[in-house]
């Protein structure tokens, strides 16, 4: 029920991994037993993965066999309800973790309806719930030094929310990485988050999330050690703000 997000391997919060590190942390996960690789190099409304205008041939690779399942990744609920009435979707990709959760009001309820599997990506709020600025600085030249929650005052409220977690994970006896991944993991037998890592020790860290096991009870004083209305800043960084799902929609076809 976890996969490996391999877009940090590529540059794109940091400096590029070099390849036999890279490869070194993908072959950990496949010994691991992970089987879902999440490789795609685009996402979102009007980019290379599922267009609306393009379900109908997407429907057709499927039906020859030369596609054995069609996905979506940061799509409005309006977006998912029409590409799943043109050919089933199996997952939906979004961003879902302690500190992201606005999607459990509209996209969780339609995929559970539509029975779409759940793909939450930076699970572990970009790293944030690893310790990523929190208790350790950010790489030189790392994208998320521009994030709105990593910056000035931001920074400094989310950090009393994983102080919390902190806290709380020493209940459980884990990590306050692996409690907010089991967070996550214990949102349904749908869900399967895709966090991501450089590092082997991280990796390594992240799968023994599984291990915890959560009660009801347990997951909300989870969720009220880091309730979402007191996390500061978006989600996203601006310039990338017409991609997110609340704001772009991906056009009917004419």
């Amino acid at each position: 029920k976890i996969g490996f997000g391999c877009m940090g391997l590529t540059g794109v919060y940091n400096d590029p991994v070099p390849e036999d590190a890279g490869v070194a942390v993908i072959r950990r996960a496949f010994d691991a037993g992970v089987t879902f690789f999440d490789t795609a190099d685009a996402y979102g409304p009007h980019t290379n993965e599922v267009l609306l205008g393009k379900m109908g041939e997407l429907k057709k690779l499927v039906e020859e066999g030369k596609v054995k399942y069609v996905g979506l990744s940061e799509a409005s609920a309006d977006t998912i309800r029409r590409a799943h009435a043109v050919h089933p979707i199996t997952a939906v990709q979004m961003e879902w973790s302690l500190w992201t959760r606005d999607i459990e009001e509209d996209i969780i309820p339609l995929c559970r309806e539509l029975g779409i599997g759940v793909v939450p990506y930076s699970p572990l709020g970009r790293g944030f719930f690893a310790g990523r600025a929190a208790v350790e600085s950010l790489p030189s030249g790392s994208l998320l030094s521009k994030h709105p929650r990593y910056t000035g005052e931001n920074l400094e409220k989310n950090k009393v929310l994983y102080t919390r977690l902190e806290i709380l994970s020493t209940k459980y006896g884990c990590t306050p990485a692996q409690l907010a991944l089991a967070w996550v993991l214990h949102q349904g037998d749908d869900v399967v988050p895709i966090p991501g890592t450089t590092k082997l020790k991280n990796f390594d860290d992240n799968i023994e999330a599984v291990k915890v096991k959560l009660s009801k009870e347990d997951l909300k004083e989870i969720s009220a050690a880091v309730p979402a209305g007191e996390v500061a800043g978006s989600r996203i960084i601006g310039i990338l703000e017409p991609y997110s799902w609340r704001v772009a929609n991906t056009p009917p076809q004419k």
